[in-house]
């Protein structure tokens, strides 16, 4: 029993924070909101991701001289496999029906991988550290890692969302953006981690939180949209 521990803390750190993000995420949509069992495959496909994501980066880091070019091949990895993830799943479903649904659909894949990969982070730490540095390492994962997949992933879902009414050749052009923005946003943040002093961590993680404000207010745009659109094929 004392074995299974450690797993089901690691669990509960790992999902938790995570589901607790989907719920306020999903309240941007909560005008024509997204059915339970979307939201729910987008979350498991994104946990799932893990487990693919993970081989590869380690086959790519050993053809990799330094540190940094690893970290941004990783963050490209993460972003590609992500978006790839959510275009074979939820984003082809007849629910992904208006713009903000690409947003939402990103996000919530997002954060199913941040569950898993902070389920497989605080693992090591709960079996063998203590509460107190297993809480500090859970919540600078929480306001970090999380709160980034979160930011570049929804990036994507925007680059999604203006092109929604566009053609078919567009919509891959903005999606190729979309995917780059966020990988280059990824690669950043671990290149500030990398090269900041650990007392000034905290105002690394202050800039993702400013680009999510930004979100936001991206967010307020996109769900206008779909009615001025509309009018205009409509004619």
């Amino acid at each position: 029993m004392n074995e299974l521990l450690p797993i089901l803390g690691a669990t509960v750190g790992g999902v938790f924070p995570a589901l607790a993000w989907l719920w306020f995420w999903l309240r941007e949509d909560s005008r024509h909101p997204e059915p339970r069992r979307v939201i729910a495959l987008a979350f498991l496909v994104g946990m799932v991701t893990v487990g693919v994501v993970i081989p590869i980066q380690q086959a790519v880091a050993a053809f990799l001289a330094s540190t940094t070019l690893v970290f941004v091949a990783w963050s490209v990895i993460e972003e590609v496999t992500k978006y790839l993830a959510a275009r074979v799943t939820v984003l082809r479903s007849r629910e992904n029906d208006e713009p903000i649904d690409s947003v939402i659909y990103m996000v919530a894949v997002a954060l199913g991988f941040a569950a898993a990969e902070n389920a497989l982070f605080l693992l090591s730490p709960l079996a063998g550290e203590t509460f107190t540095q297993t809480l500090l390492t859970g919540n600078l994962r929480f306001v970090g890692a999380m709160l980034l997949h979160v930011l570049s992933s929804a990036v994507i879902g925007v680059a999604l969302a203006l092109s929604f009414y566009k053609s078919k050749r567009e919509k891959r052009f903005y999606a190729l953006y979309g995917v780059i923005l966020a990988a280059l946003l990824h690669s950043l943040f671990n290149f500030l981690i990398l090269n900041t002093a650990e007392e000034h961590l905290l105002r690394t993680f202050g800039y993702v939180w400013i680009g999510l404000i930004v979100l936001l207010a991206v967010l307020e745009y996109v769900k206008r949209i779909h009615p001025v659109i509309k009018q205009r094929f409509s004619r």
